[in-house]
């Protein structure tokens, strides 16, 4: 019997398999071991189909539209307030280390998720219960709008257009870059810049505290070339760019 078996190398899917090939010549006095063979071909397919098909259930998902469905955000435990606040302070000396899936989910939703499923109202305020503002991330990746309704992340560009969240040298290198945008459209009576800075306040301070306690650096910043910047995100008439945060691990 004459055989040829190629083995596997490491992969992550089928796309990175190298072929598997067994020629066989058979003959009577050879079958036992063309059935032993045979089984151990089978096993290691079955084998290869469980690996590349196995799912992480704690890693996000990622659609052909660029949606990042996030993981399920955290919602206990944590550092306790007083301690988070004592360690509160703003940070502008970053690593180019991305934040893991859980951390980037637990802090959008400290940002600005849904914190009452009943009514949707979130974990900071707005006022007149509008929600009149939107937060963008800006990572390497790309650049994303967050849905608190199902805690997912909405590409709007697949450019890295982490320079134009900021003039300062670090926003360029930083894993994340918030960018929080107000929507004049949903204020009650028209344009009111207090109202949206108010807001951009509450999110900006939700980051610093969930920073804090997650052994994050942060630091909120005015200092945007806001105009190509909004172009990039897409941001219509009515929006208008507050705030910027860097988020990420610190030196």
């Amino acid at each position: 019997m004459n055989f040829t078996f190629y083995t596997l190398s490491e992969f992550t899917s089928f796309s990175d398999m190298n072929t598997l090939i067994l020629t066989i010549n058979l003959k009577p006095a050879n079958m036992k071991k063309y059935i032993i063979l045979t089984c151990i071909a089978v096993i290691l397919a079955v084998s290869v189909a469980a690996i590349c098909s196995k799912e992480n259930p704690g890693s996000e998902e990622k659609t052909n539209s660029g949606t990042i469905k996030l993981l399920p955000p955290e919602t206990t435990g944590g550092m306790p307030l007083m301690e988070a606040l004592s360690k509160r302070q703003s940070s502008r000396n970053f690593t180019a280390k991305k934040l893991d899936e859980q951390t980037l989910s637990n802090l959008m939703w400290a940002a600005f998720g849904i914190n009452r499923k009943d009514s949707g109202k979130r974990t900071a305020p707005t006022a007149n219960d509008t929600r009149a503002v939107e937060l963008y991330a800006v990572m390497e990746s790309g650049a994303y709008k967050y849905n608190a309704d199902d805690h997912s992340l909405e590409q709007v560009t697949n450019k890295d257009i982490r320079t134009l969240a900021g003039k300062q040298d670090f926003v360029g290198t930083a894993p994340l870059n918030l960018i929080i945008v107000a929507d004049y459209s949903k204020f009650k009576g028209g344009k009111n810049e207090i109202y949206a800075g108010a807001h951009a306040g509450f999110i900006g301070e939700n980051v610093y505290l969930y920073c804090a306690s997650a052994g994050l650096g942060a630091v909120i910043r005015a200092y945007v070339d806001k105009e190509p910047l909004a172009k990039e995100l897409n941001l219509g008439e009515n929006k208008e760019i507050i705030l910027a945060q860097t988020i990420g691990y610190t030196n």
